[in-house]
């Protein structure tokens, strides 16, 4: 929310006292819903509780088919 030229999250932030982040402002009308990679504040949250060991991590990324990065190249060209 923002209110007196201070943006308000809605949520907490897992964030450290003082830490620099870059923050990305969508108007709520604008804001691109069938997005992959955006989840909402229930899922965020859900997913900073999960405790996922590093291997488990390596194992589900070995299943990903393709370029990651060929995908975001494809995606920004799409624009």
């Amino acid at each position: 929310m923002y209110e007196g030229g201070v943006l308000h999250p809605l949520e907490p932030l897992l964030l450290r006292e003082r830490q620099r982040v870059t923050v990305t402002v969508f108007d709520d009308v604008d804001l691109p819903k069938a997005h992959p990679i955006l989840v909402s504040p229930d899922e965020w949250a859900d997913a900073a509780r999960e405790d996922v060991a590093l291997d488990e991590v390596r194992r589900r990324l070995s299943n990903i088919r393709g370029s990651f990065s060929q995908t975001i190249i494809d995606e920004r060209q799409d624009r």
